[in-house]
């Protein structure tokens, strides 16, 4: 049993890889190019707006507008990743242009309302379906920043497979505990006080961090705080016991970062799960709310209505 869990460790250090870097070369490459980028643009297209304002047009049907083929390109964009139609680096491409576009549409939004709420029930439906779109895909956006600020996930790890990892963890984690000095035993020695000390810290530490999920809210907020005080606490004990000790605290901590980055895995996956089921959805349902908007605007500016 203890021969498998240092077979299963050192099969996890080979399989660690550091972090990330983005693919995507040019201006949009960076977190402050994109911001950047996403400023630029939205302040063009308010200064765009204001000019076709100051021409004695209605400025709301080139926001409107605006707002409406930014709205399609998204969709486009969704439909063609569904479908396959895109190779890996250009559907890596597009996901960053969906994101800048994405965030360039608040400001469309924002100049379409003239940052006002809504009046007929008609609008507020509007208003809530673009809210709840562009709050779905900054948390999509934020998840995406969470896994490169936390370091990696382990690819071959699924989400289905990730608690009976977890088991395997923690019977391990209880097998190195409870390895004893077969040399003293031999010569029936008394136990050495540093297994009791390991066995302290397990009971009071790492047994209740072993048995499920745990820091749900640390591992959503990007937080290695609780991972750190049990670190520190086998770190703090390492110190007091002998070599053989250190050896067994080593593997102990190696087993707890892993099963940290289990429990963080399976909240990324689970998230990124639930938001799409709020934002796809939901998007699509806007856009059939934009398309009877249309309708009903031109409808009423041609004397139809």
């Amino acid at each position: 049993m203890v021969l498998g869990a240092v077979v299963r460790l050192a099969e996890w250090r080979a399989s660690a890889i550091g972090g990330r870097g983005p693919g995507f070369s040019g201006l949009i490459k960076g977190q402050t190019g994109q911001a950047l980028l996403i400023a630029a643009a939205s302040a063009a297209l308010f200064w765009l707006v204001w000019i076709y304002g100051n021409g004695l047009r209605d400025p709301n049907y080139l926001n409107g507008w605006l707002l409406a083929s930014g709205m399609s390109l998204q969709v486009y964009f969704h439909v063609s990743i569904k479908t396959g139609n895109m190779p890996p680096k250009a559907a890596k491409r597009w996901r960053r242009i969906h994101i800048i576009v994405g965030y360039v549409l608040v400001a469309a939004f924002l100049s379409h309302t003239d940052f006002t709420l809504p009046d007929t029930g008609f609008e507020w439906a509007l208003w809530l379906g673009f809210m709840l779109v562009t709050l779905s895909g900054i948390l999509g956006t934020y998840l995406a920043w969470a896994v490169r600020a936390k370091g990696w996930i382990d690819e071959l790890v699924s989400y289905d497979k990730i608690p009976a990892r977890r088991v395997e963890i923690a019977r391990d984690v209880r097998a190195v505990v409870a390895m004893t000095d077969r040399a003293a035993a031999a010569i029936a020695l008394p136990a050495a006080p540093h297994d009791a000390w390991i066995m302290d810290l397990y009971t009071n530490h790492l047994q209740e961090f072993l048995k499920g999920q745990r820091n749900r809210v640390p591992h959503f907020l990007g937080s290695q705080r609780p991972l750190k005080r049990i670190t520190d606490e086998i770190d703090s004990l390492s110190r007091f016991v002998d070599q053989r000790g250190q050896e067994k605290l080593a593997m102990i901590k190696d087993m707890v970062i892993e099963k940290d980055r289990l429990d963080f895995a399976r909240v990324h996956f689970g998230l990124t799960k639930g938001w799409l089921f709020v934002h796809v959805p939901v998007t699509y349902s806007l856009v059939v709310l934009i398309v009877l908007h249309v309708l009903v605007v031109y409808s009423f500016s041609s004397g139809v209505l």
